[in-house]
């Protein structure tokens, strides 16, 4: 009896298992291509809306932040292998004066074009001045400087036609020991620039 009812549940599982259908590996290959497309596609919107999401916010942030002008613009050295002296009379010589005037003289310094007017036992120079000298190494880092400060005053949003150089200031700062236990030049320079308006007459 037992090998009665085996026989019929075996013919049972023969007729329920269904027969592998043919595969088209050409069709496959489609399908799996197009889901990949579809993927990339997707993938590609997203970063697409990322980005536009970061743009909107950071315009709306440059557009809450309002600009503030500033009254003046600083520019400092600090620890400038340089002499105190020289950059004393440089500063001098640049006070009082627009940012790109004071530019193209200190150039002019550095060109042997133009002098600086000391004061002491130095010798005469030609024109109006009487005695000067051309401190070079200097007047390439005054350079740098003055161009720092125009920077930061076209930041500031002030107006470089009216600005004018109102504090030029040297001062020493911590020397270090060389060999020998002579001590290394080192000066602080700060220079600061505002706004002059123009007085009535058309004078500054």
């Amino acid at each position: 009896m037992k090998e009665e009812n085996k026989q019929p549940a075996e013919e049972k599982k023969k007729k329920i298992e269904a027969k592998p259908l043919p595969v088209d590996k050409e069709k496959t290959k489609e399908i799996e291509e197009k889901m990949r497309q579809e993927k990339k596609e997707t993938a590609e919107e997203k970063l697409e809306d990322k980005v536009e999401e970061k743009s909107e916010k950071k315009e709306e942030k440059k557009k809450e932040i309002p600009k503030v002008k500033k009254e003046e613009a600083i520019a400092r050295g600090a620890g400038l292998p340089i002499s105190k002296k020289h950059s004393v009379y440089l500063c001098r010589f640049i006070k009082n004066k627009k940012i790109d005037q004071a530019i193209s003289d200190v150039e002019k310094v550095s060109k042997f074009k133009q002098a600086v007017p000391f004061r002491g036992e130095t010798p005469h120079r030609k024109g109006s001045m009487e005695r000067g000298r051309y401190p070079i190494k200097a007047s390439g880092y005054f350079i740098n400087l003055l161009k720092a400060l125009k920077g930061n005053a076209i930041t500031n949003g002030l107006e470089l036609e009216t600005t004018r150089i109102s504090i030029a200031s040297a001062s020493w700062a911590r020397r270090q020991m060389r060999r020998g236990g002579t001590l290394s030049k080192r000066t602080n320079i700060i220079l600061k620039a505002k706004e002059f308006p123009k007085k009535q007459g058309g004078k500054e």
